[in-house]
């Protein structure tokens, strides 16, 4: 079978390559909703082809486009079939990072260079998109049973790159917790001799830092003032003393500003600080670490006034830690890798998905879209020390072929082979 279907995936690649020029030359920034709309009724259409009926759900922030939602149900032989079907959702994005403009700017499009097809999106998650519809397609045409037998859901977030959460509770609302799995095809990582998946990913918290201090003249009154610039470098100190590399945990002061001219003591500065880590144990003390921050003072005028630290959560979104769900999966994909002769490893990445806000739910796997690199960069130079966002031709037809088999093992799991 291994060989039939990879003859199948060759046969269609220049289809699922056509398909992805269609979807790159759309500009879906986040915040152009009319192109996320655009590229989704593409998407819907696509997958029409399947079967699949489209829902389209406005996203919460009426600045972005529409989730879509694209819903086949399994098909029942009679009334004597009242088994319930195994149910699996496969999860992508609408949106990219690229404003028009960017992509103007620096030339960035569909291109092929060798091995290589540069453009928005074609790694981060258009590629993933083309995946998903190559996975099933190819499960209808050569597993027809399983196809058929299986309640499928295909999940595109309209605004997955501004971390919007609204998307994850759709998602838990169609996705009911006995689901088999949820599959989300953010781009693969590129290695030689091994096929990468993802099973873990950190929480992410930002944190707006801001310091209040005592305005005064910087050459009459300096004394007077209570300087909070100073403070907030003070308090920077402490926030960049709490990154601890052995347990997997972050700070990153990303924006600072304050004040307003130079010949005036400054009375107030911000920071926007992010915290990432890994265990949700670790991750929940690096709050409480941060936050104790919270009213804390260190720098006072010459008359004692001092200066105060606010500490404010703007946003949070949990770890998705290392799990028994994900790790069965592997497990799966493991096997399904062997009997190829490709060794399936496991990943933890520092960077969000939509798995964050679904793998409490059901199990959870990610990094299944084809491997590219360079994500959310527009930029190349002569010297080849920037380069835009690519994905690898070479990777897709072997990457499909270990998912859509995984997929049909793990249908088949418990249950043996359709009736």
């Amino acid at each position: 079978m291994s060989e039939k279907l990879d003859t199948l995936l060759k046969n269609k690649l220049s289809s699922y390559l056509e398909l992805l020029r269609q979807m790159v030359e759309i500009n879906s920034f986040s915040a152009n909703p009319a192109g996320v709309n655009q590229l989704g009724k593409l998407t819907a259409e696509v997958f029409n082809r399947l079967g699949f009926k489209a829902e389209y759900v406005p996203s919460v922030n009426p600045g972005y486009g529409n989730h879509l939602f694209l819903e086949l149900p399994p098909e029942r032989k009679g009334e004597h079939d009242k088994k319930p079907a195994n149910f699996i959702a496969l999860i992508s994005h609408l949106d990219t990072v690229f404003p028009p403009e960017e992509e103007e700017l620096n030339d960035f499009k569909y291109r092929i260079a060798g091995e290589r097809i540069y453009g928005p999106g074609t790694v981060d998650i258009k590629g993933g998109t083309v995946m998903i519809f190559a996975v099933l397609e190819s499960i209808k045409a050569l597993f027809p049973e399983f196809f058929e037998r299986t309640h499928w859901l295909v999940a595109l977030d309209a605004s997955e790159e501004t971390l919007s959460e609204d998307f994850g509770l759709l998602c838990r609302e169609r996705i009911p917790q006995t689901a088999k799995a949820c599959l989300v095809f953010e781009g693969g990582t590129p290695t030689r001799h091994a096929q990468p998946v993802v099973v873990a990913r950190k929480g992410r918290a930002e944190f707006l830092i801001q310091a209040e201090g005592r305005g005064a003249h910087a050459g009459n009154y300096h004394k007077q003032g209570a300087n909070a610039i100073l403070q907030l470098a003070h308090t920077i100190q402490n926030i960049a003393a709490l990154t601890d590399y052995e347990r997997q945990i972050t700070f990153n002061v990303g924006v600072v500003n304050g004040g307003s001219v130079v010949n005036r003591v400054p009375h107030q500065a911000q920071a926007l600080v992010e915290m990432r880590a890994f265990s949700p144990e670790v991750f929940d003390q690096g709050m409480r670490d941060l936050l104790a921050l919270d009213g804390s003072t260190t720098i006072s005028s010459g008359d004692g006034y001092p200066c105060r630290v606010s500490v404010q959560v703007k946003s949070l979104t949990d770890p998705w830690p290392r799990n028994p769900g994900s790790d069965h999966l592997l497990s799966i994909w493991r096997k399904t890798g062997k009997s190829l002769g490709v060794q399936v490893v496991s990943e933890e990445r520092g960077g969000l998905s939509d798995g964050n806000f679904l793998w409490k739910h059901c199990p959870v796997l990610d990094g299944l879209g084809p491997a590219g690199t360079n994500a959310h960069c527009s930029e190349r130079s002569e010297d080849g020390s920037k380069d835009q966002e690519y994905m690898l031709v070479p990777s897709f037809v072997p990457k499909a072929a270990l998912n859509i088999l995984a997929l049909v093992e793990l249908l088949q799991e418990g249950a043996g082979a359709p009736a």
